[in-house]
């Protein structure tokens, strides 16, 4: 999936700060992303390219800011789609932070319980299967499933009729106030309910502690 957000609603203009928006400049494939520090953006591994961009403090893409290069440091376990669907981005040069501008918290543990009130957001395409980008924030509340009905290791699932799309990879899922998961890939049986599936960011807390410390 290189998947924007079907359902849900346009979100209020920086209100979630947190938001990136990230694009090759050659091909101008996009995938969502937020900031988890100053310095570093969290995104899917398969967002990967080889010109990535991103823009901060973003509401309608027709309205870009001066974006920022970025280094990538994806999980060395991410091929194919089969797990580690993660990556890291250094900021060459760290957000300034403010209203539009801010990091987003992640869990502390990996034992932490996790709301089952969620919320997914992205610029992506607002019909499943067909490209209609959003030019605007998009989100939609979700309700997580329990972790057994989930289809592989260390994923968070949600299952409905709404929810991310093409454009919207390497988003946050969000519930409580926290960013849990990473907007990774859906699959479905009957092209009317989608189970998406987010990698489960409590799992990778110490690789991603350890790729950020190293630019402390």
């Amino acid at each position: 999936m290189d998947h924007g957000i079907v359902g849900g609603k346009v979100s209020i203009p920086h209100s979630r700060p947190y938001m990136v928006y990230i694009r090759d400049t050659q091909t101008h494939a996009a995938c969502g992303g937020f900031l988890v520090r100053k310095d570093f953006v969290m995104t899917a591994a398969h967002c990967k390219k080889d010109h990535l961009m991103v823009y901060l403090g973003v509401n309608d893409t027709n309205h870009l800011p001066k974006g920022i290069e970025v280094d990538a440091f994806p999980h060395e376990g991410f091929a194919n789609m089969a797990g580690d669907d993660i990556m890291l981005l250094k900021l060459k040069t760290p957000a300034t932070l403010n209203k539009m501008v801010n990091i987003i918290a992640l869990p502390d543990t990996n034992k932490e319980e996790i709301s089952t009130n969620c919320m997914a957001m992205g610029w992506g395409s607002q019909k499943y299967n067909k490209e209609s980008l959003s030019r605007v924030l998009k989100e939609v509340n979700l309700t997580l499933l329990d972790s057994e009905n989930c289809a592989r290791p260390h994923t968070l699932c949600t299952k409905a009729e709404a929810g991310p799309a093409q454009g919207d990879s390497g988003g946050p899922l969000i519930c409580g106030n926290e960013a849990v998961g990473i907007v990774s890939s859906y699959i479905t049986n009957d092209f009317t309910i989608y189970l998406t599936m987010y990698t489960k960011i409590s799992h990778y807390l110490p690789w991603i502690h350890k790729t950020m410390n190293g630019f402390l």
